[in-house]
């Protein structure tokens, strides 16, 4: 059965912090649409439309730490979600999107797009190899920088079930003046978006590894965009 997330777990519509949010949360009452026949069955998802490589995005030899980013997705029970599309998206090494609005003077690697996709296996379990993404500039406040992170959106069994987060890395000292991260107010869920190095999946002379795990409901959900508390 669905339950709301504990107030305080999701980050709201509107966070002045985070200037852009008054142009694009909803001013009115979100309207309920009932999922029918048409929405449950297509585009439907499946291994068909996945390569074996496109969850490496280090293919091409890109510039920057080479790393492993791994996890499970879980639901509110901790029960894994297996078959559910997993894609990534994030700034090269340099900070910078391959995307023609990204224009500050970070070097373009012509070598990484930035973007992957997997489906997650019978025990709810992804795999990513990538580069760590680098900080970058985003003009929202006085010498406002990203922390480093990367993007992820997870769909069900249809494009109309679809969650997006992000995922940071320990430690990062640009924590205490991001207001993306900091929107989420509870401190116990904020950090449910931050990796943990895992040595264990450590590749010798080859990756770093990062572990991040992915609940979709309840005290220990994961924040994603797009929630509203009733708060």
């Amino acid at each position: 059965m669905y339950r709301k997330d504990p107030p305080g777990t999701q980050p709201p519509l509107d966070s002045p912090g985070y200037g852009s949010t008054k142009l694009r949360h909803p001013l009115q009452p979100l309207v309920l649409l009932p999922q029918k026949l048409t929405e449950l069955t297509g585009p439907l998802l499946g291994p068909g439309r996945i390569s074996s490589t496109d969850n490496d995005l280090t293919l091409r030899e890109p510039q920057g730490q080479r790393i492993i980013v791994h996890g499970r997705v879980l639901d509110g029970a901790g029960k894994p979600v297996p078959h559910s599309l997993v894609e990534i998206w994030q700034a090269n090494a340099g900070g910078r999107y391959k995307h023609v609005a990204d224009r500050w003077p970070s070097p373009i690697d012509p070598n990484f797009e930035g973007v992957g996709r997997a489906l997650t296996d019978s025990e709810g379990r992804y795999t990513f190899t990538t580069v760590k993404p680098g900080a970058y500039p985003w003009q929202n406040h006085d010498n406002a920088w990203r922390p480093a992170h990367i993007h992820f959106s997870l769909f069900g069994v249809s494009f109309t079930q679809r969650l997006v987060t992000q995922m940071y890395f320990p430690d990062d000292p640009l924590f205490a003046q991001d207001p993306i991260f900091n929107s989420v107010p509870d401190p116990a869920a904020r950090q449910r978006m931050v990796s943990t190095f895992d040595m264990s999946r450590t590749v010798p002379n080859w990756a770093l590894a990062f572990n991040f795990d992915i609940v979709l409901r309840g005290r220990s959900a994961t924040p994603f965009e797009g929630e509203e508390d009733d708060e």
